[in-house]
């Protein structure tokens, strides 16, 4: 488990939650997944994923999928497949530059709890991917909705709660889910560069 940094024990003690603190690290902060943290994860169709690059610049991506997109491999160990995106990169890039990512479930539909893992990722190809992953895609035939151009193995060192006390509860609509499309009208690519031309347009 990742030691508390400087940063939040110094805040911890400005603020006077120390007490408050301890007791959250030792009753709800755990190295691995407990087996209800495992069940909520195989429920999730989106994660939030963070990142850095070497020099701390950050980025945080959402990823999509079926229920049960990221695979628990084992208590330790997850992975999620990476679809066709706009071509960036911007997380995979990092990971290859500084492997410690924060991945944040967000339960909205059903308990209004999340679940925050953190840990080390290495993304794959298809050729390269680490037997833990093939044995487990040829056992479980996981649900995977389009080509997977990688897969991301994070190897987990702390996970715990995110309280539902702020987090809204979410109706699912009929909306169509069109994997791996390069559609404009499908991604609403054009949705902030329209915006842009026109306000570009009505400045001149």
């Amino acid at each position: 488990m990742i030691d508390a940094e400087a940063g939040e024990r110094l805040l911890q003690t400005e603020m006077g939650s120390s007490e408050r603190a301890c007791q959250f690290y030792d009753r709800q902060m755990r190295s691995s997944l407990t087996e209800k943290m495992a069940s909520l994860i195989r429920r999730q169709e989106m994660v939030f994923v963070a990142t850095a690059d070497g020099s701390g610049n950050c980025d945080c991506s959402p990823r999509f999928g079926n229920a049960g997109f990221v695979l628990v491999l084992d208590e330790a160990t997850l992975a999620w497949p990476e679809y066709r995106g706009n071509g960036v990169y911007a997380s995979l890039g990092n990971i290859l530059e500084n492997p410690h990512v924060g991945l944040v479930f967000l339960d909205m539909f059903d308990t209004t709890v999340g679940l925050h893992v953190n840990g080390e990722a290495q993304s794959f190809s298809n050729s390269e991917a680490p037997e833990i992953l093939t044995q487990y895609i040829e056992q479980n035939n996981p649900p995977v909705v389009a080509t997977v151009e990688r897969w991301v193995v994070v190897t987990i060192e702390e996970a715990y709660i995110h309280c539902s006390k702020h987090v809204p509860r979410v109706e699912r609509t009929g909306k169509q889910i069109d994997w791996g499309t390069d559609d404009p009208a499908a991604k609403s690519s054009e949705f902030f560069t329209e915006v842009d031309h026109v306000s570009s347009s009505q400045s001149e």
